[in-house]
């Protein structure tokens, strides 16, 4: 008896080891956003809290940062790579390396084009569904005007993101094809903040000069938007009345913002992806496989709710209803 729990026990303390020895690689675009804080923190501490060693980079939003990262991971002989992706394409031959160096490749966020011909590259994504996103939206601004009875047109700003990213590419595909389908929505300004605070405000102050009736300002992440509420401010403008405003990401933030009267709706894409990236890597570990795409659920959340945001006729939720939910 005595020698069958000394053989549990180290079996056990083997088991512990291997867990330990694991080596996980994290490759972070930087720390653009409120978003992007709470995606890095959230998946750093579901990595080592597992009991595996992290190795970090952040890339600090340039793509030469992070193809150098993913070669030095190879290098350390990292067990499996997370990887978010700066744009969208760029990244064949870095990623042709990981293939061969036989690294899973677990990608949150965001899913980069290759020319490879096949999806056999990366393990897994986990993110949102961009196009829905941007979608949503556009159907949140339609659906709202109607609701209030506005006639003619609705002349739309849009802060877009960092240009060629996939967030920046889903979303403004997804609020075009409601665009398309409703001649009286017009984009009357368009251009990049780069998802972050300090140039939302400064394209927004640019366009408030530019234009002379804005209707909406649809912002593809909430940082943006919050920055582009001081300058509507500093314009004599009252955000969330005389301009309608709409983000995406739904970080407390915005939350507050909406609750406060100065922003209307933002549409959600969560941060909360650790749990996720521990669950693909215990499950490789044990021989599972996994779907290759999962996104998910995710809401649009403003001021009373009600606001049909799909084709399903599901509807807007209440901020304030839900405020206290908000970790990020």
């Amino acid at each position: 008896m005595k020698k069958i729990l000394v053989l549990i026990l180290a079996l056990t303390m083997m088991v512990g080891v291997a867990s330990a020895e694991l080596k996980v690689a994290f490759s972070q675009i930087g720390q653009e956003s409120d978003w992007r804080t709470a995606n890095t923190d959230d998946v750093k501490k579901a990595i080592v809290d597992a009991g595996w060693e992290l190795i970090y980079d952040d890339a600090q939003q340039k793509q030469e940062n992070q193809v150098k990262a993913l070669r030095n991971f190879i290098t350390q002989g990292v067990d499996y790579i997370v990887f978010t992706a700066i744009v969208t394409t760029g990244w064949d031959d870095v990623l042709a390396e990981v293939k061969e160096a036989e690294i899973p490749l677990i990608l949150i966020d965001r899913l980069p084009e290759t020319s490879f011909g096949n999806d056999d590259w990366y393990t897994c994504y986990f993110g949102g569904d961009f196009p829905f996103e941007g979608y949503k939206a556009g159907m949140w601004v339609k659906n709202y005007f109607e609701s209030i009875g506005h006639k003619g047109d609705i002349n739309i700003v849009r802060l877009s993101g960092t240009t060629g990213s996939d967030p920046q590419i889903g979303r403004t595909k997804g609020f075009d094809e409601v665009v398309a389908a409703n001649p009286n929505m017009k984009i009357v300004y368009d251009q990049t903040g780069n998802f972050t605070r300090a140039e939302g405000q400064a394209v927004m102050e640019a366009a408030l000069k530019a234009v002379p009736k804005i209707d909406v300002l649809w912002a593809e992440n909430d940082d943006m938007a919050l920055g582009a509420i001081e300058a509507i401010k500093a314009a004599g403008k009252v955000p969330g009345k005389d301009i309608i405003i709409i983000g995406c990401d739904a970080v407390k933030a915005a939350f507050e913002a909406i609750v406060a009267g100065e922003m209307n709706a933002t549409s959600e894409c969560t941060p909360l992806m650790g749990a996720r990236v521990v669950e693909v890597i215990k499950g490789l570990e044990a021989g599972q496989t996994f779907d290759k795409v999962v996104h998910p659920v995710e809401y649009v959340y403003d001021m009373n709710g009600g606001i049909v945001i799909d084709d399903d006729g599901n509807v807007s939720l209440k901020a304030a209803d839900h405020i206290n939910e908000r970790l990020y």
